[in-house]
């Protein structure tokens, strides 16, 4: 399986050679026979690659341990759940799956795309050979192949890292892998509009359901990411703006704002540049954060250990950045806008200051990531930035962002007048007025806090306007019950609606993040019998017992757990066990250094967070880290509502022409001058 492994990877990188070149020289010359050409050999990769693919997974089901990859990253007594992900749990097989599904995506690109595109498909062809050539190549030629055997074969595997045995793991690097890979399809097709010189919004059409599917996958995938930190890892949060964390949102953010933007080309005219620039900003952020994960020139618990790969990605960032920006720089000329801004009292001025804050939250992330890097270049010493400046830069941004979103939609496309303008904020000004006042007489008087739940109520009430009335106006049109008129307000008008039900999960999140203001913790060294009280934010006064300690097998690791007793205010409401985790492989040695297990007990307002610390010279005394941590089931909530309203964006329903003119109607029935 390992020479047909290799035969696939070399029969690979030929075809995507030649797709590469077919693509390139069929779209100059117009010769169809070359782009048919093009898009038969990205085909017959993705054949190749999902050969390769299959006689990876064989060898890890296998358990063939003279394949290195397998010894390094299976054992005999790993789960089968956790032997699938093997496949992307290590630096080689990662990059197999990424020139994979990039295939795939690509041959389902090339399938789908409408007739009135095909211009442009030889080019995208051509792209996507190119980037999974590189991907081959990097395998190929940079040791990071899969297939390559050990010249003995050991009696068992090193098995699976313990913080990879998680569920979480299982889904999210899948999900930010092809968040980032599909990013690739939407990069191909404005290479093409480039070269072909069609810089209109035709390309967008194109292009329109593969960036919301990347938004989608970089959003399931940072949420599920923050769930594995917060469970796992025993730190007692989700987010500490660790370099392979801020490599994931870098994307995200240049994607949101596309998102944004690409409505002001398409009813306006306008912001052109800014969209195409935001695209290949967004397809190279996703290259640099491979280079990040891949390279070891920054610490971090994501990110695989240093080799030569790095210096590939470095190579290819620069050479493909290079290489892209000029294309646009001799485009410029092309992209006028087709109108000017009006008014700074607009919608197209709302998404133009929204964008503004993205890019701006967007470069302070990626200069507090690449800072050590930078300092250690200059001053020969490596300094590391840590949450504290990109919270105290990003936190305001991140506010006045929030402040837009309620903003946006009750303002006027090209001119507000004054009159609209006191209708549409009257309720959603009122609201976060009340919301503040409400929240300074409970006696809150953190600011970032106090803001960010305030301009919460503020965004929350312009989404129920705009949703109430849309509503109102389809029951007084057509009779219908309010439930089922609402049901049919979001049907007819998905990308709209479903764009306002993200913005609920985003004023979720915020309200969530929020929380965490409040945040307290103790540590303590307790003998059985003994107890520790911790006070949470909500007045509750909650006391940890310590009952003892139990030692015992399960599965693949030596289990060393704490039972403590749980009380709120007096009264018992459940047990909670920390572990402290010791994996062994099948002949019962251990395999790397003991993890912690977090006991979690979490509830709608906060969440109780116990971390064993340590097990005191070999007695039941041990160490515990007791915190409480307000709304975090809010932010795992917030995050479900984001991917929901992705997902009916992304929904196919009605024909393009029954939605156009269902859009313009939904304008006309909200009655007022937008």
């Amino acid at each position: 399986m390992t020479v047909l492994g290799n035969l696939a990877l070399w029969l690979a990188l030929l075809v995507g050679v030649w797709g590469a070149l077919a693509g390139f020289v069929g779209r100059r010359q117009a010769r169809p026979d070359l782009a048919h050409s093009a898009r038969r050999a990205v085909f017959a990769m993705c054949g190749a690659l999902l050969v390769a693919v299959f006689a990876l997974e064989w060898a890890l089901f296998q358990h063939d341990f003279n394949v290195e990859y397998v010894a390094a990253y299976t054992s005999r007594n790993l789960p089968i759940f956790y032997t699938w992900s093997a496949l992307y749990a290590g630096q080689k097989g990662s990059l197999l799956f990424w020139a994979t599904v990039l295939s795939v995506f690509g041959s389902l690109a090339l399938v789908f795309t409408p007739r009135r595109h095909h211009e442009l498909l030889p080019t995208v062809a051509g792209v996507v050979a190119l980037v999974a050539s590189f991907f081959i190549s990097v395998m190929l030629f940079g040791h990071a192949n899969p297939f390559h055997r050990l010249p003995y074969t050991p009696l068992d595997g090193s098995g699976l890292n313990p913080q990879l045995q998680n569920p979480g793991m299982v889904f999210h690097p899948p999900m930010l892998y092809l968040g980032y890979i599909s990013i690739t399809i939407p990069f191909a097709f404005a290479i093409a509009a480039l070269l072909s010189k069609r810089v209109d919004a035709d390309w967008l059409v194109a292009i329109r359901k593969w960036t919301l599917l990347s938004w989608l996958f970089l959003s399931i995938g940072i949420c599920l990411g923050m769930w594995w930190a917060y469970v796992e890892l025993g730190w007692g949060g989700y987010w500490a703006w660790d370099p392979v964390e801020n490599a994931s949102l870098l994307p995200w953010l240049t994607m949101t704002a596309f998102l944004h933007s690409v409505m002001v080309q398409e009813k306006r005219g306008m912001l052109k540049k800014w969209n195409l620039a935001l695209i290949i900003g967004s397809w190279l952020l996703s290259i640099f954060g491979t280079f990040i994960t891949r390279s070891g020139v920054i610490s971090s618990v994501h990110s695989f250990t240093q080799s030569s790969v790095g210096y590939f990605f470095l190579a290819f960032l620069i050479a493909t950045g290079i290489a892209s920006f000029a294309l646009y720089a001799t485009r410029l000329t092309l992209m006028t806008a087709e109108t000017r801004l009006e008014s700074m009292v607009s919608r197209e001025a709302s998404f133009l200051f929204n964008n503004l804050l993205l890019i701006g939250i967007a470069f302070s992330v990626l200069w507090g990531t690449l800072f050590p890097i930078l300092s250690e270049l200059v001053q020969g010493t490596k300094v590391t930035v840590g949450p504290p400046f990109f919270n105290q830069v990003n936190v305001p941004l991140g506010l006045a962002l929030l402040a837009l979103t309620g903003i946006g939609p009750l303002i006027a496309w090209r001119r507000a007048s004054l009159p609209n303008l006191r209708r549409q904020f009257a309720v959603p000004a009122t609201a976060g007025g009340l919301t503040l006042l409400v929240l300074l007489v409970g006696g809150m008087r953190d600011f970032y806090a106090l803001m960010a739940i305030a301009l919460g109520g503020f965004v929350a009430a312009t989404i129920v306007q705009e949703f109430a009335r849309g509503a109102r106006a389809r029951h007084r049109q057509y009779d219908e019950a309010y439930p089922a008129a609402l049901g049919r307000l979001i049907a007819r008008n998905r990308r709209r609606y479903g764009g306002y039900i993200v913005h609920t999960g985003i004023v979720i999140l915020f309200v969530a993040f929020a929380g965490m203001a409040f945040k307290t913790e103790t540590e303590a060294t307790l003998r059985p019998g003994e107890s520790a009280s911790l006070r949470s934010p909500y007045g509750h006064t909650y006391t940890f017992t310590h009952l003892g300690i139990s030692q015992y097998d399960a599965l693949n690791r030596q289990i060393t757990a704490a039972t403590l007793e749980v009380r709120r205010n007096g009264k018992p409401i459940g047990y909670l066990t920390p572990e402290k985790r010791q994996h062994v492989d099948g002949l019962g040695r251990p395999t790397f250094q003991p993890s912690t297990e977090p006991a979690i007990r979490s509830m709608l307002r906060e969440d109780l967070y116990v971390v064993l610390g340590g097990i005191v010279d070999g007695t039941e005394q041990a160490v515990f880290r007791f915190t409480i941590n307000p709304l975090v089931w809010w932010v795992w909530y917030g995050g479900m509502i984001v991917a929901l309203g992705g997902l009916i964006v992304m929904w196919p329903g009605g024909a393009p022409a029954a939605r156009r003119s269902q859009a313009g109607y939904a304008v006309r029935l909200v009655g007022d001058d937008r």
